[in-house]
């Protein structure tokens, strides 16, 4: 049998527990038609890109499938008939990932950004001086600059 990595979208006004008998009624069509569900992940309500039918969130659910082509077909046809599901993708793969995926590993983990402490230096400007109006020099450096010419001296003379 293949190897499939299902993900779908549901509506934003049905429940959790709604979205959760949408996830066994799916895995039910994979089962009666000689599949199995490795691994059934709820990602939780989450925004769109763009206005899918007027929603602008949508419950997103990742499921591992491991089935023959005949049963996903017929998973992909019913959900194409609900009107709960907005939209959904279903990838081939070599083998499922038996961590939890990236998505559900990266919820509420901020570790990467570090201690901000007191928010000491760096910042958005790094360590260049800030500079807001006043004395040119001090944002053009020391260069001089020559003096500028008035109107009269002007090349092509009076008119």
């Amino acid at each position: 049998m293949a190897l499939y990595e299902h993900v779908f979208i549901a509506r934003q006004d049905v429940s959790q527990q709604q979205v959760e008998g949408l996830t066994e009624q799916f895995s039910t069509i994979i089962k009666e038609n000689g599949g199995q569900i490795g691994k059934a992940e709820y990602w939780g309500l989450r925004n769109l890109t763009y206005k899918v039918r007027k929603n602008r969130k949508g419950h997103y659910t990742l499921l591992n499938i491991d089935a023959p082509h005949a049963a996903v077909a017929e998973m992909e046809r019913q959900m194409g008939i609900s009107e709960d599901v907005l939209r959904f993708l279903t990838v081939r793969v070599e083998e499922h990932e038996t961590e939890p995926s990236a998505v559900m590993q990266n919820r509420g983990d901020r570790g990467d950004r570090g201690d901000r402490g007191e928010r000491s230096g760096g910042g958005r400007f790094g360590d260049r001086e800030r500079s807001f109006g006043g004395d040119r020099s001090s944002r053009f450096g020391d260069r001089e600059r020559a003096p500028r010419r008035d109107r009269d001296d002007s090349e092509g003379g009076e008119a």
